[in-house]
């Protein structure tokens, strides 16, 4: 892993933006009076004459962003994740993704990793509700630099895009020259005795249980899936013919997230591949401090550790 500073991914995305700014002229930012948290206040800072406060009305903002859309500005929509895609769901599916707008919209305080906020905040659903909508391109991006590249993708596709930031700071665990194309996943680790596939704060995780089940003599594959749609089949297909057994890992509920999606893609290519889900088992969950909240729920490494070798106890290995 790099060695670099601790950075949350709304925060690089916030300095992102700010670069972009500076080059994309076209580029506008959209808030719902959360631009501190969101770190669009950056943009706000930079370009005020190109920044619009909606205010607490979600719906109207995703609304006023389609419009631009159609007027050749790039609209960036930033507010937190539960209200981006819980709130807003009517307009960013019958007014954005209907008509294929080029709205991006960036879900920052995603899961449960955002802490002490609690349940109402912690949106464990905005995965499965995004990736739902017909032509909707999902980015759970790992850290930092990876959140950098993955937002100038989105600008550069065109399209409805929903980014998944997070609050919590996370190690560097790409690099800076790394590539990133919508719909390719990386592979971090490679092995043929099981695959870890995670996505966004997940991913770190998985490379922790990664490097102690080598300890134990176990060499797993970890992928790292930011684009939860359109999913990497070729690379999930390869994973399953080569290890035979798979691990997803995600802040989320396990309905609906990448957990479902990488279930979905591989019912065709075996039907007896035993694949474990690491996320939130259909509950909701509560203040308190992020990593206790990670272990708590079960979305630690060590969970994942005891995922793998649980489906090698199913291989027989």
């Amino acid at each position: 892993m790099n060695h670099l500073p601790l950075v949350s991914t709304r925060q690089a995305f916030g300095e992102e933006l700010c670069e972009l700014g500076k080059k994309i002229e076209n580029i506008v930012v959209l808030n719902a009076d959360l631009s501190v948290s969101t770190r669009t206040s950056f943009f706000a800072e930079a370009f005020p004459e190109r920044f619009f406060n909606a205010g607490i009305a979600e719906q109207n903002m995703m609304g006023v962003a389609a419009g631009l859309s159609t007027t050749g500005f790039i609209p960036i929509v930033s507010t937190l994740a539960v209200f981006a895609a819980g709130r807003a769901y009517d307009q960013i599916r019958n007014t954005i993704c209907h008509s294929a707008l080029n709205v991006k919209i960036a879900g920052s305080h995603s899961g449960i990793s955002m802490g002490e906020d609690g349940s109402s905040h912690q949106s464990i659903e905005d995965i499965a509700l995004m990736r739902v909508i017909p032509g909707m391109t999902v980015l759970v991006p790992a850290d930092g630099l990876e959140t950098k590249r993955a937002l100038r993708a989105a600008i550069e596709h065109e399209g409805p895009v929903y980014m998944r930031l997070g609050r919590p700071e996370v190690a560097a665990i790409t690099h800076r020259k790394s590539s990133f194309t919508l719909g390719r996943a990386k592979i971090l680790r490679n092995g043929n005795d099981a695959t870890i596939v995670a996505c966004g704060i997940m991913v770190f995780q998985a490379l922790k249980a990664a490097d102690v089940l080598k300890c134990r003599g176990i060499n797993v594959r970890v992928i790292n899936m930011h684009t939860v749609k359109p999913l990497d089949l070729e690379v999930l297909s390869e994973a399953a013919e080569q290890t035979g057994g798979i691990v997803t890992a995600e802040d989320h509920s396990v309905i609906g997230g990448l957990g479902s999606a990488v279930l979905e893609a591989l019912a065709w290519v075996r039907t007896k591949l035993p694949v474990y889900q690491i996320g939130i088992r259909d509950t909701f969950g509560e203040s308190g401090n992020p990593d206790d909240l990670m272990r708590k729920y079960g979305l630690s490494w060590e969970n994942i550790a005891k995922a793998v070798e649980e489906i090698l106890s199913v291989k027989g290995v």
